[in-house]
């Protein structure tokens, strides 16, 4: 599927910015399954400098630096990507949840590992790893068990915009059940990590709306989040949208990677000046009609 995309983010501030340096996490990521046919990002004001690479995670990153005074900032990209992930494996052939566990600690999982541990935003909750034990019996297949739990928090969490902020903790989402996409994604990866499994946070956006006859997918009109899982050394990565109860296929395009949102956050800077601010921000996915 090729899908045309636009990102529009703008800041309104209160008073000038005299100076601002921002890290940007807009430019979808080169990965099997999808292919970046064109992409650019575009500031106003322009910045002064400029500086396009990857972070740790391997994730595209634009740095900008600003030294024009300003009293609003937009920032948009745009891109065609064409998407066509490969399908999971069969999921009862897939390793036990406990040797998948094992596993991330030797030497084939050395690059999974570093997703097995706390993070600021997804740290360890007694009560996220018990709801997802009822999954995980003893040495059921891994996917078997991840698309159960995948089911479970869309059917047993309420999607309500507005109703946390980017702050919200996992303990908090467990409590109340309400939430959306980066709570549910939260939940699921502090609740992995909590049975040893290497989970990670994908930042991108979903088609949410699909073609005729087709339920309208759940997701946020600014950007989306799913879950990355590692199944072992032989069957990788497989990624799961639990605000939707899928696995990811040719409705997701991603952005990035990394341990929670805290990594992949799409704009993350320091400014010098400006006050109080409005935020808003606009996402148009759309297929390309110009897709052969």
């Amino acid at each position: 599927m090729r899908y045309r995309l636009r990102h529009t983010t703008r800041y309104d501030y209160g008073t000038p910015v005299d100076l601002a340096a921002h890290m940007v996490h807009l430019r979808p990521r080169p990965i099997p399954g999808q292919r970046i046919l064109s992409d650019r990002v575009l500031a106003d004001p322009p910045p002064a400098r400029r500086r396009d690479g990857v972070d740790h995670f391997g994730n595209r990153v634009t740095w900008l630096f600003i030294d024009l005074s300003h009293e609003t900032f937009e920032l948009t990209s745009e891109s065609i990507v064409d998407v066509a992930f490969a399908p999971p494996p069969p999921a009862a052939d897939t390793m036990p949840w406990e040797q998948v566990a094992e596993a991330a600690h030797g030497p084939e999982g050395w690059h999974a590992s570093e997703f097995c541990f706390d993070s600021p935003m997804a740290p360890a909750n007694d009560d996220a790893r018990a709801y997802a034990a009822h999954s995980f019996a003893p040495n059921r297949p891994i996917l078997e068990a991840l698309v159960e739990l995948n089911t479970r928090i869309k059917a047993d969490f309420a999607y309500r915009s507005g109703s946390t902020s980017i702050s919200t903790p996992v303990a908090e989402v467990m409590q109340r059940r309400i939430g959306v996409c980066q709570d549910f994604s939260h939940v699921m990866i502090s609740a992995l990590r909590g049975l040893g499994l290497p989970a990670r946070y994908v930042s991108g956006y979903i088609r949410t709306r699909p073609p005729p006859g087709q339920t309208r997918r759940i997701g946020s009109d600014q950007s989306h989040a799913w879950v990355g899982c590692w199944l072992g050394p032989h069957d990788g990565w497989v990624d799961l949208d639990p605000t939707n109860a899928l696995v990811v296929r040719n409705e997701h395009v991603v952005l990035g990677w990394g341990r929670d949102f805290g990594d992949v956050s799409p704009i993350r800077g320091v400014i010098l000046g400006g006050g109080r601010h409005d935020l808003s921000v606009s996402v148009d996915l759309e297929p390309d009609e110009a897709e052969a």
